[in-house]
């Protein structure tokens, strides 16, 4: 289930709902007055960030230590 973030535009009140509850949310106002955010989007991409990261640390490492088992092993 998502969440949302809606931010009133004008008062720059905010709000966080569920789907169900965004969707009758904007049964009553008009969606043009509000900005909305998609909060599990953004959990998401921050997470794949942190996880791309490590990754890429992990890979250097992973290339350092065969680079010194090498170097230990033959000279």
């Amino acid at each position: 289930m998502n969440n949302y973030k809606i931010t009133n535009l004008r008062t720059n009140k905010d709000y966080f709902l569920n789907e169900e509850e965004t969707a009758n949310f904007f049964v009553k106002n008009k969606a043009q007055n509000y900005d909305i955010i998609n909060l599990t989007k953004v959990k998401r991409i921050r997470r794949n960030k942190i996880l791309d990261t490590i990754s890429f640390v992990c890979f250097f490492a992973v290339t350092i230590l065969t680079t010194i088992l090498i170097i230990e092993k033959y000279y």
